[in-house]
């Protein structure tokens, strides 16, 4: 029987058993991608999803299509990928998007904003709600394509030299905080600073700044925070679920076909899911090293949350009066976190409130 006549007529399943299969995906392009990550190559859980991503791809491609990842700093700034994709000097990143709230506050939606959606709830809104279809939107006018690249799940509070005990410790706390979460924290009276997780460990050792948040004890440990400064607050109210993404030139991702298209979805939800796994496997190991080697945990008080929270939407509502892209987004996402939360309150938070109690 003549090939294309034989997959016509057998479809899939047939081919499958025929084992006609690879010659499909072999019958691709060779294709070579550069990725540059916004992250270092010592923190294994973050940086390691642009690897996971990487391996998948070539795995399901036999090798012909190939993405070599770069840590931050080797081809651009760890803060440089979105204008490394703009101009095509890259065909894809990995990337917190609230970096890039400087152009515009929309990015930090991405990612992560004060008092917004957990993990769970992010990946729902992006997967089953409209982030997905809304975000791929605003990215288009950066000629970029998205896809969800993994989640730290809720992150620790940071490193201060010393406890916050009420809100007037934030005032003139020099403090290192991702992207867009600074805004809010200038408001408290705080001094934001925006440094690379590279960067942060010789900026708080010299005494350049008084505190850094990065994600949590697994990758703080590894970063040696602990060292310089004792004293480690939670939550971190700014990144109560960030979301990272693959960030793609859309002239390079239409290029691809079909097959490799579908590839790439699937490879990235696999990059997806490997972070969150990682973090909360390694996060409650490192924590209580941190702890037994002399760290003090320190929750944020009442009245610190309670400003931060009145700041945050306050500021909402600036950025909705001032700026379409943020109003077009914010309105859908308000209303997927207010869903959210009560369903939360009842399934989640009830059965966690009884099972932390009890003595395991």
């Amino acid at each position: 029987m003549e090939r294309r006549a034989f997959v016509r007529h057998a479809g899939l399943a047939g081919v499958l058993a025929a084992g006609a299969a690879p010659a499909i995906v072999h019958a691709q392009a060779n294709v070579r991608w550069r990725l540059a990550s916004s992250f270092p190559k010592s923190l294994d859980t973050i940086f390691g999803a642009a690897e996971t991503f990487s391996k998948k791809v070539s795995e399901m491609t036999g090798g012909k299509f190939q993405v070599s990842v770069h840590p931050g700093g080797e081809l651009m700034p760890a803060f440089g990928v979105v204008d490394g994709l703009q101009s095509g000097t890259i065909e894809i990143g990995h990337t917190a998007p609230y970096y890039y709230f400087g152009k515009d506050e929309t990015f930090a939606m991405g990612c992560a904003i004060p008092f917004g959606l957990n993990s769970r709830q992010m990946t729902a809104w992006m997967m089953e709600g409209n982030g997905l279809k809304l975000m791929r939107e605003f990215y288009a006018q950066y000629n970029i394509v998205s896809f969800p690249g993994g989640n730290t799940g809720a992150q620790m509070g940071g490193w201060y030299r010393k406890p916050v005990q009420s809100i007037a410790d934030m005032k003139g706390l020099k403090f290192r905080v991702g992207g867009f979460a600074g805004k809010v924290v200038e408001r408290l009276g705080g001094v934001p600073q925006n440094i690379p997780g590279g960067e942060i460990y010789q900026a708080l050792e010299k005494g350049t700044i008084d505190a850094a948040e990065w994600i949590g004890p697994y990758d703080d440990q590894k970063l040696g925070f602990n060292k310089v400064a004792p004293n480690y607050a939670y939550p971190a109210w700014w990144e109560g679920g960030p979301q990272l993404d693959f960030f793609i030139n859309t002239k390079a991702y239409e290029a691809l076909s079909g097959e490799y298209k579908a590839i790439v979805e699937a490879a990235a939800a696999c990059a997806h899911v490997d972070m969150q796994a990682r973090y909360d496997a390694k996060n409650p190991v490192a924590l209580k090293q941190l702890v037994a080697g002399g760290t003090k945990l320190f929750r944020f008080p009442k009245d610190v949350m309670e400003a931060a929270f009145k700041e945050s939407m306050a500021l909402y509502g600036e950025l909705s009066d001032k700026n379409p892209n943020w109003k077009k987004v914010y309105a859908d996402y308000a209303k997927f976190r207010a869903d959210q939360n009560l369903w939360f309150r009842f399934a989640e938070a009830g059965f966690d409130d009884f099972m932390q109690a009890q003595k395991l």
